[in-house]
């Protein structure tokens, strides 16, 4: 048989009002106490029943977590995050991949499974705007992504323009004027602000836009930063630097340069966006913006949380840091440490 919450608070001398206060997190129990009856539950394998524990605090217990896709370093690193920062309020996130498909998101948009879930967090990819401005359902939303949402929308981002123009400007600071940005072709979303901050960076530094040296791919993957490379490296005058708009693509530009036998960063400097792990053991380790994800997910959980507890309030927009992690493929081995970071209002 299952042990009960009696079992748990029999075996740690308490009373069973005390062992509900340590199963939901009440902020005034000793720590001694809260110990014995952490221990309590591992021994007896104790699992609270979350059907009740629903009836009773009005809430299912579930987010939604839905996201363009899961082989994608970032959004593996970044549902992480969530999930971890989800236990910690008490959630259990459930993962719905939309593939960037509009009708995918617009199931996403329109109420996914909300009889079982309290909210969600969401970040579109193939929706406008004016489609997201068109939401009928009113179950609690917050949206993701560096890219514009319609007002009455809670939205958690970094900003892209600034990052963007730091990537480039670091380039810059290393001597660098034949400077090429690898992203996809698009007038919105996360790739023209990447854009847009490059553009600012070359205006300040008195460099001029070069259309030759932008390449757009069709996603943003290695093969697309690999085949970008191959490009620029064909011009009758290469870059001698780029900036890629996420890090999978950075891999694939270097993987470019080694098979050319291009030195990286003597020839080429590259710099990428996202700080994947893989940035941080590749050979050379990669340039690259680092968001904070942990204060990405903790923003989102905690504005989801308070919406489905009742707050009505106005629609907030939230801005994460980020920082500036400067490696090898800009600095040569051994890289100096360099940082820099945002400061969001």
């Amino acid at each position: 048989m299952a042990a009960r919450l009696r079992d748990v608070a029999e075996r740690a001398g308490v009373s069973v009002k005390t062992a509900s206060n340590v199963l939901n997190h009440h902020p005034h129990v000793k720590a001694s106490t809260r110990e014995r009856v952490e221990a309590a539950m591992a021994e007896l394998h104790y699992r609270p029943n979350l059907s009740a524990r629903s009836l009773k605090h009005g809430r299912a217990g579930f987010l939604a977590l839905a996201v363009p896709a899961m082989d994608s370093p970032y959004f593996a690193e970044l549902a992480a995050r969530i999930t971890e920062e989800a236990a910690t309020l008490g959630f259990i996130v459930l993962l719905d991949v939309t593939g960037g498909d509009a009708d995918a998101e617009r199931v996403v948009l329109e109420g996914m499974r909300s009889h079982v879930i309290d909210g969600v967090i969401f970040s579109p990819l193939a929706l406008s705007p004016d489609e997201i401005s068109r939401r009928a359902d009113s179950l609690p939303m917050v949206l993701l992504g560096e890219r514009p949402v319609p007002t009455g929308f809670d939205h958690i981002a970094v900003d892209s323009v600034a990052a963007a123009r730091a990537a480039t400007e670091h380039l810059v600071a290393q001597g660098r004027r034949r400077i090429a940005a690898v992203g996809r072709e698009t007038t919105r979303g996360t790739a023209s602000m990447r854009l847009r901050g490059y553009r600012q960076a070359l205006k300040a530094a008195g460099l001029a836009y070069d259309a030759d040296l932008v390449i757009g791919v069709p996603h943003f993957e290695r093969a697309d930063g690999h085949a970008a490379m191959q490009r620029l490296l064909a011009l009758p005058e290469p870059p001698d630097a780029v900036f890629c708009f996420n890090d999978l693509m950075a891999i694939g530009a270097l993987r470019a340069c080694v098979e050319a036998g291009v030195d990286v960063p003597g020839e080429v400097a590259i710099v990428g966006f996202d700080d994947i792990a893989e940035t941080r053991y590749s050979n050379p380790t990669v340039t690259t913006i680092s968001p904070d994800l942990t204060a990405l997910a903790r923003a989102a959980l905690e504005l989801l949380s308070r919406r489905i507890d009742g707050d009505h309030g106005d629609a907030e927009e939230v801005e994460v840091a980020w920082t500036l992690e400067a490696r090898e493929t800009t600095l040569g081995v051994p890289a100096r440490q360099h940082r820099e970071t945002s400061a969001p209002d």
